[in-house]
């Protein structure tokens, strides 16, 4: 399985909201500014997870998005899975073996373990960690 730009700009879209939680909502604009991606894909990707109930739209001239929950309660699988999908390394239904069979779920199901146990919150504060480092100097 490969996660795709609509998987990736997607996380992109929801750490930006999860880092600005209750400071009010966040263009797509800005968001599309700050990280050098195209605001017409973005406004693509804001509608399902919008309708997921991820996100909820603000109007107005102060307008943009805002995250419907906090960013512990939001998993990078929630994300994954609406912008691309189940989470599947092979179609199942083509496979006849069953020891390659049972690889296939071990990893399909190791990998929505990683996806489901990390919250919006886990990935800015990994964020966070990086970027402090990346302002150290050792001598």
């Amino acid at each position: 399985m490969k996660i795709s730009t609509k998987g990736r700009y997607g996380l992109t879209i929801m750490m930006e909201l999860a880092m600005k939680f209750g400071e009010g909502p966040i263009s797509l604009k800005s968001i599309a500014e700050r990280n050098q991606l195209s605001e017409h894909y973005l406004e693509q990707l804001i509608a399902p997870l919008r309708n997921a109930g991820l996100v909820k739209s603000v109007r107005g001239a102060y307008g943009g998005y805002i995250l419907s929950k906090e960013p512990e309660q939001i998993t990078s699988g929630d994300i994954i899975r609406i912008l691309e999908g189940p989470i599947s390394p092979v179609d199942f239904t083509e496979e006849d073996d069953p020891a390659k069979r049972h690889l296939w779920l071990r990893i399909r199901d190791s990998i929505a373990e990683v996806l489901d146990s990390t919250t919006l919150a886990d990935m800015i504060s990994y964020r966070d960690e990086s970027e402090i480092d990346s302002y150290m100097f050792y001598i």
